[in-house]
């Protein structure tokens, strides 16, 4: 069965149901049509159905056009112009307008995603996988660096090799992992080199120094989306360091800083005010556990 089969999509949502019945905030909840990139096995798409359920929310998987709510991710260039769901810290992936006139915008990644598309009051900002660190403790620390490739990085030559002559003070962490293990990963390094944009805002979550570079082949929509997170969390500043494939890790993540701690927690504090406001947009379709088995079918 194929990853995005109708089969095994079901099979992933039932597992997901089980999981939220382990979570109390869940009980009492709704079960509310949800869209997240659900293409391919992905951490920081994976945070989505991993933090609403500890909110009162239960994701069910749609597609844009179906949905209710869309949370973490670039995810906006999906949904058609009439959406009238809930936006809660999505982002768009290209600099480039997309007016959503009839959303509900709760919260998003940034303001320059927040002016492309179209909204006048200044919303809450900042990406929801921030929240990671109120629901998951920080491992202990094994000192050392986690380098955070994108998926379409994990071959990149001249990245591997600066990792294997780090030796033991570097690891590689896997970004196509359910977002428990990698968070946990990140979590427990001393400082993080990433071009995963969720890299970046795992270790901000935790207060780690990062930094975020680029490598080939660019990612679709360039470092818009870094910028549009940077002017949330640590705004006029920037931790993006050009990669030298003959520069070691060591002084690489010698460069890097933590996101203001004070900053991240008013972030943090907006972004669950937010989603606490989404109860009042009748975006449930029916009482949880009820009708799981008809949300399954649906």
């Amino acid at each position: 069965m194929k990853y995005h089969g109708a089969a095994r999509r079901r099979l992933r949502q039932l597992g997901r149901f089980g999981s939220a019945l382990g979570r109390r905030a869940a009980w009492g909840g709704h079960i509310v049509p949800t869209f997240w990139w659900d293409g391919h096995p992905n951490f920081g798409d994976d945070l989505t159905p991993w933090l609403l359920p500890r909110y009162g929310l239960v994701p069910q998987y749609r597609e844009p056009r179906s949905a209710r709510l869309v949370g973490v991710g670039s995810l906006l260039e999906f949904l058609p112009p009439e959406f009238s769901g809930a936006i809660w810290g999505s982002g768009l992936m290209r600099d480039q307008r997309h007016p959503l006139p009839a959303a509900s915008v709760l919260a998003v990644r940034g303001p320059m995603t927040a002016e492309r598309i179209g909204l006048q009051d200044e919303p809450a900002y900042g990406d929801p996988g921030l929240l990671v660190s109120r629901h998951r403790a920080r491992p202990d620390g094994d000192g050392r660096i986690a380098v955070v490739p994108h998926g379409h990085h994990r071959p990149h030559v001249a990245l591997a090799e600066r990792v294997r002559a780090a030796g033991d003070m570097a690891r590689v962490v896997n970004v196509h992992q359910r977002a428990g293990a990698a968070v946990g990963e990140i979590a427990a390094s001393r400082a993080v080199i990433t071009t995963s944009l969720h890299g970046l805002i795992t270790a901000d979550s935790y207060g780690l120094p990062a930094i975020w570079t680029t490598l080939d082949p660019p990612l679709d929509g360039g470092e818009f989306k870094f910028r549009d997170y940077e002017a949330a969390v640590t705004p006029g500043r920037s931790r993006y360091r050009e990669f030298d494939a003959s520069q070691p890790l060591e002084e690489l993540a010698a460069t890097a800083w933590a996101a203001d701690a004070e900053r991240v927690a008013r972030l943090n504090d907006g972004l669950e005010a937010a989603i606490g406001r989404a109860s009042g947009l009748s975006l449930g379709q029916r009482a949880f556990p009820v009708g799981i088995v008809s949300a399954l079918r649906g």
